[in-house]
């Protein structure tokens, strides 16, 4: 073979210090792939509780934090029940049962409720927040899931996993509207108060769709590429921005929701999930099934990875008080018990 010669002379040894340079690359690469995540120390969070959850140490799922009560809902999936948890004295306040295989969980603000996704009996459970009782449950389709408030309205949005519908909950006489055909699995649903619409993304065909809630119709779908499985979805509607979780990839994406286009992709733990968005520090949490929480900060119109560790396994949702910062990851076990556990941010 002839190698050509550019830019001047070469010593004979140039080759010999390129090929070790390469290797040494390589072995680094190597090493930093086999090391595995970062520890939970890496995390800019403080930790400041651990509260004992009752039931099995079984799986938790999505929450919904009331900030002026200081309450935190949290969807024990496990144990087919609903945690509501005392913030301001540290305790279980109560127990809702009779929500079998619950995930969704969402506060109807004004009207007492609490919605919970009961895919154990494809309904929502509509639960008293004062009485913490059932008092009234409708139907939701095949397998309901996330679920999105729309104050404006009075009207919840339910993902229906595998209907490829949205249920329509009319929250005036808690009965159903005519679902919503989205053409595909309902990933997350989320009512954007800038926009007054609710996106939801449409997770085996890379969608994001939008739905007018005025209308309960489809006003647009915009193309999620290279994400194998939309599902986690926050929508920062001020800036325009979407944020996706891909759960199949161990990606997270930034779509302009006014380009339709996505601008940013980042790697974060295996299986991300639930996302959560500290508006007063422009701060993004990924949690992942992996038990690694990814963390980003927003600036210039784009995030920035600012730490990424393995909290605990199975940390896959996480919550945000605006006011506090302070950030609750629900685990399902803990020495063997499920614990909500309470952390603090840091800058």
């Amino acid at each position: 073979m002839t190698h050509r010669m550019t830019g001047g002379a070469r010593s004979p040894n140039t080759g010999f210090a390129a090929a070790g340079l390469l290797a040494a690359v390589a072995v680094a690469v190597s090493l930093s792939a086999c090391a595995g995540p970062e520890p939970a120390s890496a995390l800019p969070l403080t930790q400041v509780q651990d509260i004992v959850l009752p039931g099995s140490a079984s799986r938790l799922d999505y929450q919904a934090l009331d900030a002026e009560a200081k309450r935190l809902y949290i969807a024990h999936l496990g144990d087919g029940t609903v945690h509501a948890v005392d913030l301001g004295h540290g305790t279980v306040a109560g127990t809702v049962s009779g929500t079998a295989s619950v995930h969704g969980v969402t506060l109807a603000s004004g009207w007492h409720l609490l919605l919970a996704a009961v895919s154990g009996a494809n309904e929502v459970a509509l639960i008293n927040t004062d009485t913490l009782t059932v008092t009234g449950r409708v139907p939701a389709g095949d397998t309901p899931d996330g679920i999105a408030y729309d104050p404006v309205h009075g009207k919840a949005y339910v993902s229906n996993e595998h209907g490829h519908a949205e249920t329509v909950i009319d929250l005036a006489t808690n009965s159903a509207r005519p679902p919503i055909e989205i053409g595909g699995e309902a990933g997350n649903s989320v009512y954007d108060p800038a926009s007054g619409t609710v996106m939801v993304n449409v997770q085996d065909r890379n969608e994001l769709v939008t739905i007018d809630p005025a209308t309960d119709a489809v006003t647009g779908r915009i193309p999620v590429p290279d994400c194998s499985s939309n599902h986690g979805l926050y929508v920062d509607g001020v800036n325009k921005h979407a944020f996706i979780a891909c759960e199949g990839s161990a990606k997270l994406l930034v779509l302009d929701l006014n380009s339709g286009q996505v601008t940013a992709r980042f790697s974060t733990g295996d299986g991300p999930d639930v996302l959560a968005f500290d508006q007063g520090l422009r701060r993004l949490y990924v949690a992942s099934e992996s038990g690694v929480v990814s963390v980003f900060d927003e600036q210039n119109g784009t995030l920035v990875p600012k730490a990424s560790g393995k909290l605990a396994d199975h940390a896959h949702t996480v919550a945000v008080d605006q006011a506090t910062h302070r950030v609750y990851f629900p685990l399902e076990n803990v020495n063997g018990k499920p614990v909500l556990r309470v952390m603090d941010a840091k800058p």
